[in-house]
């Protein structure tokens, strides 16, 4: 498999994959974030998450015309009101959706994920009849575009290096949210304990929306990362909802360090084994792999640790 290549050519091969493990590990964590907090937090299985996602790649395709259009001088900066945009339009939904179905079915799991699946196939029509059935992809800033030399053989995206900077701010701003303020601590106590938190004075309804608007508002921002990335159709989000679920299950559901540990390790495998095989193969054996280790610790990677 190796015949022909000399040391150097294979290092910069594996640099190579590393940096586009790297690239998917960012998707990954975009992505995986919004549902860490609505499924490891709520406990809601929300099979339209990928539809909040595509929701906020259409918000930033509708930004990226309209501003090409109506205010040429703002698109090299349009990609952050986009962001913007599609954070709010992702999370105003996804508080819509709790008021009006999900808040009847918590602790029904199973229900959450029969509704939540058939809302998914609803925006998908939605999606379809409003921006046609053909995938759509947005122009980039000239400063987004090409590339960064890292060696004489090993070359970086600088598109890429953008979605790798945006995953580690968004990561450090919900990690700030849920664990450093006050509003975090009540989402948590509400998690915990929903008739105690109620007992000593938090809204626990106000709470759930905010806290499952926060997480479609997150799938909204990957959205948006993600027309950087791959072109946006109406059932884009179910080609990536399965490797999000794999992501925040294997982390450990609760866990915000598990899940970037395990977005880390599936992509690095994926990219890797990708050069090798064929990207089905790769994927289907990651999925294997995962399997396995969640036999044998269904917990995921990290556990999260509560006083009794």
């Amino acid at each position: 498999m190796f015949e022909g290549y000399s040391l150097a050519e294979l290092g910069s091969i594996f640099a190579m994959q590393g940096f586009a493990g790297l690239i998917l590990f960012s998707v990954f964590v975009l992505m995986a974030l919004g549902l860490a907090i609505i499924f490891g937090q709520m406990g809601v299985i929300n099979m339209a998450h990928g539809e909040f996602m595509i929701l906020g790649a259409y918000v930033t395709y509708l930004c990226s015309n309209f501003i090409s259009t109506y205010a040429p001088a703002l698109f090299p900066a349009y990609f952050f009101i986009a962001m913007a945009l599609a954070f709010l339009a992702s999370g105003a939904l996804g508080m819509l959706v709790e008021w009006g179905m999900i808040r009847f079915l918590y602790r029904r799991p199973l229900d959450t994920l029969l509704a939540t699946w058939g809302l998914s196939l609803i925006l998908q029509q939605v999606f379809r009849s409003v921006f046609g059935a053909r995938e759509v992809g947005v122009v980039l800033p000239d400063w987004l575009m090409g590339s960064v030399a890292v060696t004489d053989t090993i070359e970086v995206p600088i598109n890429g290096l953008f979605v790798m900077g945006l995953t580690m701010a968004i990561t450090i701003v919900i990690y700030a949210v849920m664990f450093r303020s006050r509003w975090g601590q009540g989402v948590r106590a509400v998690m915990q304990n929903r008739v105690m938190a109620g007992a000593v004075g938090i809204n626990t309804e106000k709470v759930d929306r905010y806290t499952f608007g926060l997480g479609c508002g997150i799938a909204g921002v990957a959205g948006s990362a993600f027309t950087m990335v791959g072109s946006t159709g109406p059932t884009s989000g179910q080609l990536y909802i399965v490797d999000t679920f794999l992501v925040v299950v294997f982390g450990g559901a609760q866990s915000l360090v598990g899940t970037i540990a395990s977005a880390f390790t599936i992509s690095q495998a994926q990219s890797t084994m990708e050069f090798f095989l064929s990207g089905s193969t790769a994927k289907v054996l990651t999925l294997l792999t995962v399997v396995v280790i969640l036999m044998l610790r269904p917990q995921g990677l990290f556990v999260l640790k509560v006083r009794r």
